[in-house]
């Protein structure tokens, strides 16, 4: 081929290739009514991005771009005293850095946890996670992407309806049941370490009660984890709705926990007023997305599970590393989006060849 016809071949896959393969930028708002100083931990392999830590006055906003394949975790930290120099501490979600920037270091539990893994050419994964308790309320939004693309987080205040036993201080955090007993039942740890093993508490419930498209526990994917391509996307820290262009985030009433039901296995929980509901061992929707127990199979939220769970439940956890099915799906668009425009374009070149001479 001449340099013509390879300059042409370039243009038309630049234009052809989704926006997801350069990244996405990351809008930061905060509608609380004090301040709030997000942490940024990039996992490990992903560049990091302008900052690590910052402040976030109240009714302001900002932005980072990510490069494509960017993966990691954002939280909002709050109580925070910092001097002239840069140095201090938070009251929740501090990351024991001393300083405005966290330098690496991630959130100490509890903390509300936005969670994203930026496809190379494909989809975006990301998910709002309870698993390491909560500080805050937050939501996740994305624009202009294509695919499911749902909004996604926890806009119920939480730290007022949380159990005693869970409590932080003066209602200030509210912890996992992990966090709080640190049994593997609730850990989905030793024995309980596998989808099949590991079931919801009581606790978990609660908060996915309260917060339906968030995940209360390692293995609650199905209904937890989305999905979109080519986004950009706007962390909301004390969202006063969600925006009107987003599927909204269902919440519920408070709920009271009783201490009874702590030990042993808890079953026959519904939540009807949000759609989601609880029996046995598994999850079910009877909104617009339908889903399984993890692990499963499904529509909607779940098209994003792998057959064992194995992979969102580890993105879940801030496990930065990857398998061959999610690059696989991650790569394949792209390859597509090449192998189209080749077979498109190959039979012009005998066109282009003339014209040029």
């Amino acid at each position: 081929m001449d340099l013509h016809f390879i300059s042409f071949l370039a243009l038309i896959v630049l234009l052809v290739t989704p926006k997801g393969v350069y990244g996405a930028s990351f809008t930061f708002v905060n509608r609380c009514d004090y301040t709030v100083w997000p942490g940024i931990l990039a996992n490990a392999g992903s560049p990091g991005l302008d900052s690590t830590g910052f402040e976030l006055p109240k009714d302001s906003s900002r932005s980072f771009q990510a490069p494509t394949g960017w993966s990691g975790r954002f939280w909002g930290r709050t109580g925070c005293k910092f001097d002239g120099s840069g140095s201090g501490t938070c009251l929740t979600g501090d990351c024991g850095s001393g300083q405005v920037e966290c330098n690496g270091l991630g959130a100490a539990p509890p903390a509300t946890l936005a969670e994203f893994t930026l496809g190379t050419g494909g989809q975006d994964f990301y998910d709002v996670s309870l698993v390491d308790g909560y500080n805050m309320p937050m939501i996740v939004e994305g624009s202009g992407g294509t695919g499911l693309c749902a909004s996604t987080g926890c806009t119920t205040d939480l730290n007022r309806q949380c159990p005693s036993e869970l409590r932080v201080g003066d209602g200030d955090a509210c912890k996992s049941a992990c966090g709080a007993f640190g049994s593997p039942e609730y850990c989905c740890s030793g024995a309980y370490s596998t989808p099949a093993t590991c079931k919801p508490s009581v606790y978990s419930e609660m908060f996915k009660a309260a917060c339906p498209r968030s995940y209360s526990y390692a293995y609650d994917d199905a209904t937890s984890t989305f999905t979109c391509t080519g986004a950009d996307y706007t962390v909301t820290f004390c969202p006063s709705s969600p925006s009107q262009k987003s599927t909204p985030v269902s919440e519920t009433p408070p709920m009271t926990v009783s201490t009874s039901q702590v030990s042993g296995s808890e079953t026959g929980l519904t939540y009807s007023d949000n759609g989601y509901g609880y029996s046995g061992s598994s999850y079910t929707s009877s909104g617009s997305d339908s889903s399984t127990e993890a692990g499963g199979s499904g529509s909607g939220s779940g098209e994003a599970m792998l057959t064992d769970g194995s992979w969102l439940a580890g993105l879940a956890m801030g496990d930065s590393a990857t398998t061959a099915a999610p690059c696989i799906l991650q790569y394949a668009p792209m390859a597509m989006a090449l192998a189209t425009a080749v077979c498109l374009l190959v039979p012009w070149h005998h066109f282009f060849s003339s014209f040029y001479g």
